[in-house]
C-alpha cells in the first residue's frame, strides 16, 4: 500500500530536491525500513495514520537490530523529508516527526594539516614526471576552493572563470557556486592545460573534464586518494590524511585566520550554517592560546601581575 507514496517521494526527490541516484535511494531505503517494522508487527497503517508513538516503537526495533545512532539519525532525516513530502501533497495533516528526537551522536572532529603541512605534501610531488603538473595544479586548486573530492574530479574547462579569479563548483544535488581560486592554482592549471593536456589524446565525451588520466579519461575519486596516501608517506606526515582532509584544512585555516563563518559557509557549498559552524570547535590548542594571549584571566594584557592597570 506504501508503493504509490514511495514512488511520488522518489519523483519528488529526484525533480523539485535535484538529488542524486546514490541520495534518493538512501532516501527510499530509510522508508523501506519503516515499512518493514510495520510489516513485521501487523500494523496496517497508510502515512496519515502513523503517528509519533509508532515511529518511537520504530526507533527502539531498529535500535534492537544493532543499527548505529548515526545511521539511526540519518533514517530520522529521511523520515522528516518523507513526511516534508507528505505535508506538500496533501497526503497527511500533521507530521510526526516534529516531535521525534534523533539519537544524541558525538561530533568527531575531523583531521586538519597545517599550512605548513600542506606545503610540504605538495612539494613532495615529482614536477619530473607526466603527471606531475597535473597532480600540482589538482592539489593547489583542493587546498585553495576547498573542493570535495567528487567536485574536483568533475570539475570542467568550461566553468573556470580564471582571469577573474573564480571557479564554478558543481556541488551536492547539481547546486552550483562560484567560490574564488588562488593565483598559485590558477598558475598550475595553466602549466597543466598549456603542456600536458593539450598534448593528450582525449576520450570522446571527456574534452570538457579539466583533469585526465593518461588515457584521455577523468580521474576518479579512488585515484585521487592513491595519488595522495604516496604524497603524504613521501612528504614523512605521520596523520590519516584524504582528500577531505585538504577541504577540512582549507576550511579551519579559514576560520581560524577570522574569515566569516556565513563566507565559508558560502565556499564550501553547506546548505546548513551549523554544518560550518563545526570549524569553530576544531583547534582546542588554537583557542586556548587566543585566550592566554588576550584574555586577563589567562595572563593576558590585561592582568595585573603584568604591571598593567586593572
Amino acid at each position: 500500500m506504501w508503493e504509490a507514496y514511495k514512488k511520488g517521494f522518489k519523483a519528488w526527490l529526484q525533480l523539485e530536491k535535484s538529488l542524486s541516484d546514490n541520495s534518493v535511494e538512501a532516501y527510499l531505503h530509510d522508508i523501506d525500513k519503516l515499512t518493514a517494522y510495520l510489516t513485521v508487527n501487523e500494523m496496517k497503517r497508510t502515512p496519515a495514520e502513523v503517528d509519533l508513538k509508532d515511529l518511537e516503537k520504530f526507533l527502539k526495533w531498529i535500535h534492537g537490530l544493532g543499527i548505529t545512532a548515526s545511521s539511526q539519525a540519518r533514517i530520522i532525516s529521511g523520515l522528516r523529508s518523507f513526511y516534508k513530502y507528505c505535508l506538500l501533497e496533501q497526503i497527511t495533516t500533521k507530521d510526526p516527526t516534529a516531535l521525534l528526537e534523533s539519537p544524541k551522536l558525538k561530533r568527531l572532529l575531523p583531521d586538519t594539516l597545517a599550512f605548513e603541512e600542506i606545503e610540504k605534501v605538495i612539494a613532495a610531488i615529482d614536477l619530473s614526471s607526466a603527471e606531475g603538473a597535473r597532480n600540482k595544479a589538482i592539489f593547489e586548486t583542493m587546498y585553495s576552493c576547498g573542493l570535495r573530492v567528487s567536485e574536483l574530479v568533475h570539475l570542467k574547462i568550461s566553468c573556470l572563470y580564471l582571469d577573474v579569479g573564480f571557479v564554478k563548483v558543481i556541488g551536492k544535488g547539481d547546486k552550483q557556486r562560484l567560490v574564488p581560486i588562488g593565483t598559485d592554482a590558477i598558475k598550475f592549471i595553466n602549466i597543466y592545460r598549456n603542456t600536458i593536456r593539450n598534448k593528450m589524446n582525449i576520450q570522446i565525451g571527456q574534452e570538457d573534464f579539466l583533469f585526465l588520466n593518461r588515457r584521455g579519461k577523468g580521474l576518479t575519486r579512488v585515484m585521487i586518494f592513491l595519488i595522495l596516501k604516496d604524497l603524504v608517506k613521501k612528504a614523512g606526515i605521520n596523520k590519516n590524511v584524504s582528500p577531505h582532509t585538504f577541504r577540512h584544512s582549507f576550511a579551519t585555516h579559514l576560520v581560524e585566520g577570522g574569515a566569516d563563518l556565513r563566507a565559508v559557509q558560502e565556499m564550501l557549498g553547506h546548505e546548513s550554517i551549523t554544518t560550518t559552524e563545526i570549524y569553530t570547535h576544531l583547534d582546542r590548542d588554537f583557542l586556548r592560546s587566543t585566550l592566554q594571549q588576550y584574555h586577563p584571566a589567562f595572563g593576558g594584557p590585561l592582568n595585573p601581575q603584568k604591571g598593567e592597570d586593572a
